[in-house]
Formats: C-alpha cells, sequence, structure tokens
C-alpha cells in the first residue's frame, strides 16, 4: 500500500488542504489499490482542529476538514511513509537533517512539478488565507500527482 505523508509547519492549513485534494485526485482519476494519504506538521500541536470560522467557506469550496486534527511528525510516521513532501525548503532540509535514515524519501511538493519553491504559510484565521490556499494548491496537486503516482507504483526503491 503506497503511503503519501505532507508536511507543513502547524497541519491545520497547507498540508491537510494538500491531502483533501490528493484524494480526491485519486477517486476522479479512478486509481485503484490501497493508497494511504495523510498529513503532519514540523510543529504542529497534536489534536487541534482548523479554524471553526473558516469551515463552512472550505465546505462551500468543496473542501471538508471538519474532522482534520492535527499532528506533530514522528520517526514512526516517516518510517510508514513512501513519499513525504513539504510546502517549503525548511520542512525538507528539517525533515532530512533530524530524521537522516528518512532523507531520500523527502521532497518539496513543487518538486514534484519539476520546480523548486515554497507554498507560503498563511495566519490561518480568515477564510479568505484558506480559499487562497486552496487556490494555490489545486493545480500543484492537479499537475504532481501523476508523477507522485508513477513514483509509487514503481516502487519505494525508485522514488
Amino acid at each position: 500500500m503506497p503511503t503519501v505523508m505532507f508536511v507543513c509547519t502547524a497541519n491545520l492549513c497547507r498540508s491537510p488542504i494538500a491531502v483533501f485534494l490528493f484524494k480526491k485526485w485519486l477517486q476522479q482519476h479512478r486509481i485503484t489499490g490501497s493508497w494511504h494519504v495523510e498529513s503532519c506538521g514540523t510543529w504542529a500541536q497534536d489534536g487541534e482542529c482548523v479554524v471553526s470560522s473558516v469551515l463552512p467557506h472550505l465546505l462551500a469550496a468543496g473542501i471538508d476538514l471538519r474532522h482534520h486534527r492535527s499532528r506533530s511528525i514522528t520517526s514512526d510516521l516517516l518510517a510508514e511513509s513512501d513519499l513525504v513532501l513539504c510546502m517549503t525548503s525548511f520542512h525538507k532540509e528539517a525533515l532530512q537533517v533530524e530524521f537522516p535514515q528518512y532523507a531520500a524519501r523527502v521532497y518539496m511538493l513543487s518538486e514534484m512539478i519539476m520546480q523548486r519553491y515554497d507554498i507560503p504559510d498563511v495566519a490561518m484565521v480568515s477564510p479568505e488565507e484558506y480559499l487562497a490556499v486552496v487556490k494555490e494548491l489545486g493545480p500543484i496537486v492537479e499537475r504532481s500527482a501523476p508523477h507522485i503516482i508513477a513514483l509509487l507504483q514503481k516502487g519505494s526503491d525508485s522514488v
């Protein structure tokens, strides 16, 4: 079962939105098999909820994060992940330094579209900020998904 881990800072905006969008892409493209798609944060506090005032706006945009709870990255989560996709170069570097045994699995999400740029953090308080992240991540996930699938279908050794 391929496992993809999306990583941001607090695990309350970018990475859970990326998970939702990637799962939606898998479903829309009828990608079969047991895919395990998760998220976590480099500085996350376990169990936090997405800002409640934002949830109705995300739902209106077709994204349901009502049941999402933040969690912090751990060695165990990395061990279970075939591919770790970070939102920024800082996340990538931090994980590769702290967990060198998993460094080869860690990439920036933008690297999946053959580029290298950070997906900026937001203050995570306004619906507009969350929707801006959705607007930015949507095309990136759409363009990167075929590459992610190809990498993981070849097996974790080729990632």
